[in-house]
């Protein structure tokens, strides 16, 4: 389940506004108030590591181990975070006049969303490093898979999430030990009390990009999809943007595996970003050309994953899209929960309403021709329905066991 290797292939970090060099064996978290990029000599890894020699390794995300800044498998904090699959969805896309549409279904993860990976990488790496206590800002997934990774490494979490955060991710959050509070705020909010408290608390800032490494564990959603793919890409791709880290982590690792030569195709997806009309701050930047995004007074939407009104790396995602010949779409808020429905009951996947949003987005961009009914589409699960209680309400009708049945009403 864990890595075996004892070398590092990590050179150097880089900071992501300046592209300044930066010692990989020290404590980071922002260059200049922006991301890390963590940088790797992959010419040594080429010679080192095969295609063939995944085919033997277990089918988790450390088996891409010299793609990964962990090296010490005493220091890796996993809960066996495995390969997540990519589900045809035919009958969703004969409806939809699709020819090939895909889910990788990130739900089945350990914490039942994509944010395992990121937690897995950057716990793994406090605990590298000897930080015993660290505190993030959740929308709500990230919060449960930061308490559960540090409580399997034994360490203390501190989590602080909006008010209104779905009542499950304040239950997870809550039954792995971690220190969790409501705020009566958004996101940011909880940004900023955690960046207050780090000195008279102590602890370490676990933010999204605020440290170099939860990219490093995302970017393992392209690296299974292009071995998934047999080396090949998917011709779209379409990612619920909130914070963004999953978006710039695959196209991160594309560029890398193309850099190493393992792409067997030249034409790169096409990334896009998935918002709300409640809430869409890189939408608004990408209309505009814009290198940073606006932050987005009094955010709005039931997706509470991509309720983010500012991000730290607005400008990397922007710059994803850009050079991947993508897009960045806002769908309408009432649309998310219907799509969720919809896709749920069609093909069985358990889709979250961030996910709703990204169904919504291919129905829209069909339309306008951003992308046409024979490419080859992969849409990310970043989470499980079933976390969601408030979005998937419903009011089932009472039978009376003590009454005849009138089948005519079942």
């Amino acid at each position: 389940m864990t890595a075996t290797m004892t070398t590092n292939f990590v050179s150097h970090l880089e900071g992501a506004i300046d592209g300044e060099r930066l010692p990989p064996q020290t404590i980071h978290t922002l260059h200049n108030d922006r991301p890390i990029w963590v940088r790797y000599d992959l010419e040594a890894v080429t010679r080192t590591m095969t295609k063939q020699d995944l085919l033997s390794r277990p089918t988790t995300i450390w088996r891409y181990a010299e793609l990964l800044p962990a090296y010490d498998p005493t220091k890796i904090v996993s809960l066996g975070e495995g390969m997540t699959p990519v589900l045809p969805c035919p009958r969703l896309g004969a409806k939809m006049g699709l020819s090939n549409l895909n889910v990788k279904d990130e739900s089945q993860l350990p914490t039942g969303s994509f944010k395992s990976r990121g937690m897995a990488l950057a716990i793994t790496m406090a605990n590298h490093f000897g930080i015993e206590t660290v505190a993030l800002p959740t929308a709500g997934n990230a919060g449960g898979a930061a308490a559960a990774y540090a409580a399997r490494a034994g360490m203390q979490c501190y989590v602080f999430m909006p008010q209104d955060t779905p009542i499950i991710n304040q239950y997870e959050a809550s039954a792995a030990g971690a220190h969790a509070f409501l705020v009566n705020g958004l996101i940011n909010d909880c940004g900023r009390i955690v960046n207050d408290g780090k000195e008279p608390m102590g602890w370490f800032d676990l933010s999204t990009l605020k440290e170099p490494y939860r990219i490093e564990g995302k970017k393992t959603m392209g690296l299974e999809l292009a071995e998934q793919f047999n080396w090949n890409l998917p011709d779209v791709i379409f990612y619920p943007t909130g914070g963004g880290t999953g978006l710039i982590g695959m196209w991160k690792a594309f560029n890398e595996l193309r850099e190493m030569g393992w792409l067997d195709s030249s034409v790169m997806p096409r990334m896009i970003s998935v918002q709300s009309t409640g809430c869409s701050p890189i939408v608004n930047a990408y209309q505009s050309g814009a290198k940073h995004a606006t932050p987005v007074q009094n955010a709005q939407t039931i997706a509470r994953g991509i309720r983010v009104p500012a991000a730290v790396g607005d400008f990397m995602i922007l710059d994803a899209i850009k050079q991947s010949g993508g897009s960045a779409v806002a769908v309408d808020e009432m649309s998310i929960t219907p799509w969720m429905l919809r896709a749920t009951a069609t093909e069985g996947i358990s889709i979250c309403p961030e996910t709703g949003a990204c169904f919504a987005a291919v129905e829209q961009c069909l339309d306008d021709g951003t992308i046409s009914a024979d490419d080859n589409i992969v849409v990310f699960n970043t989470g499980a329905s079933q976390k969601y209680s408030e979005a998937i309400a419903c009011n089932l009708p009472l039978l009376d066991s003590k009454r005849p049945i009138d089948w005519s009403t079942i």
